[in-house]
């Protein structure tokens, strides 16, 4: 599985981006070829906003490209926003339950040696996930991968802010463990409103 992320950042109207990527750019994608979802999460005090969607294998991915980007465009003038594609492979997913309205996600994004990418992997699925199913208000956690660059992305979601802030002592330590085991560097770290949870890639794990 396959992810393209577009982060739209300097954000100028979040409302108004949110209905054009809902009512317009959702339904488009969902009916393409190979596609399996599609998600947003908002920082509206970072005015920032990731859109994601998921593909059954690149050559989907890759074929969408020409598609998406008129919508990808317009979307940044309608969000007022300046655009930054990524693509990923999911390398893991793992969904307790289905994120409910209110969810919020944190997004840890994180640097390592690309020839470690499968003992990064495989460190997560062993040392955090059992760890992230014994939290109040887990849902679900992805991990993306950019095998060229070492580049990485996780995000786990909660079913409220509440949860999500509760959980923060925790995932530090675990964060701070596995990167130092991993010789990782952690490039960033946010937390957001989850606006759209459409997904249907099949757990990993």
């Amino acid at each position: 599985m396959y992810a393209r992320s577009t982060t739209l950042s300097n954000v100028r109207d979040m409302d108004d981006g949110i209905t054009y990527v809902r009512d317009t750019v959702m339904p488009a994608i969902e009916g393409m070829s190979g596609c399996v979802g599609m998600s947003m999460i908002c920082d509206r005090p970072g005015a920032r906003c990731i859109v994601t969607t998921a593909w059954a294998d690149d050559s989907a991915m890759h074929a969408s490209a020409e598609s998406v980007r008129d919508m990808r465009n317009h979307a940044a003038e309608v969000f007022g926003a300046v655009a930054e594609v990524d693509e990923w492979e999911i390398a893991l997913l793992h969904r307790r339950t289905s994120a409910p309205e209110g969810a919020c996600t944190r997004v840890t994004w994180t640097r390592g040696d690309p020839a470690q990418t499968d003992r990064s992997v495989d460190a997560v699925r062993t040392g955090v996930l059992p760890r992230l199913d014994e939290l109040p208000g887990f849902c679900s956690v992805s991990l993306l991968v950019d095998r060229r660059t070492g580049l990485g992305a996780l995000a786990a979601t909660y079913a409220s802010r509440h949860d999500m802030e509760a959980s923060a002592e925790t995932v530090r330590g675990m964060r701070e463990q596995i990167t130092r085991e991993l010789g990782m560097e952690v490039t960033g770290m946010a937390e957001f409103d989850m606006v759209l949870a459409h997904l249907r890639v099949p757990e990993t794990v």
